[in-house]
């Protein structure tokens, strides 16, 4: 997917982190297709994923769970590029914005970029919800537990030690023979 010239800004890679979740269909199928476009993207490399975790759903009542990720990369890209490449994976794989919490067949989030904070009306940085998202935080503090939250001054790893047990415990690490069983 590329993105052209123009949109390659940073003079030297930084390191980003998104992260996936779906919860319709196929998702874990969808969270290996949504990594291997974000390979694909041209600028951006995919330099480690966590466990795949199952985590119950926020919102709406009904939904299936979610399968959840966070992926590391390192960009060339501005954050607002790399913003719109996932929004272009998202519509490739079928995604269509609908319910806040909604279910989802994906969904890619920018997370943190290279410590930048940001508050357009395109994009937030870091992410504004992350730090209250056990779905996010014990992914994020498995690959890279130091990754540094630039508003919040804490660690991936603190973040996550500060939320309730419950919510760390509602997660549950797929095993790799797992497809879509859910573990409740």
């Amino acid at each position: 997917m590329p993105l052209g010239y123009p949109a390659i800004t940073e003079t030297k890679p930084v390191i980003a982190y998104i992260g996936l979740g779906a919860n319709l269909g196929d998702p874990t199928g969808q969270l290996r297709r949504a990594l291997a476009l974000i390979a694909a993207l041209d600028e951006v490399e995919v330099v480690q994923v966590s466990t795949f975790y199952w985590n119950p759903p926020l919102g709406p009542k009904g939904q299936p769970w979610y399968v959840n990720a966070v992926a590391q990369v390192r960009t060339r890209l501005a954050a607002e590029e790399l913003l719109r490449g996932l929004q272009r994976i998202e519509a490739a794989l079928g995604r269509v914005r609908g319910e806040r919490w909604g279910p989802r067949v994906i969904d890619l989030d920018l997370l943190l970029y290279d410590g930048e904070v940001s508050r357009t009306p395109e994009l937030v940085l870091p992410h504004p919800e992350m730090h209250r998202r056990a779905f996010v935080l014990a992914p994020l503090a498995e690959i890279a537990p130091d990754a540094w939250h630039p508003v919040l001054n804490k660690s991936a790893a603190q973040l996550l030690a500060e939320l309730a047990a419950a919510d760390r415990e509602a997660l549950k690490p797929m095993l790799l023979e797992e497809s879509e069983r859910c573990p409740v």
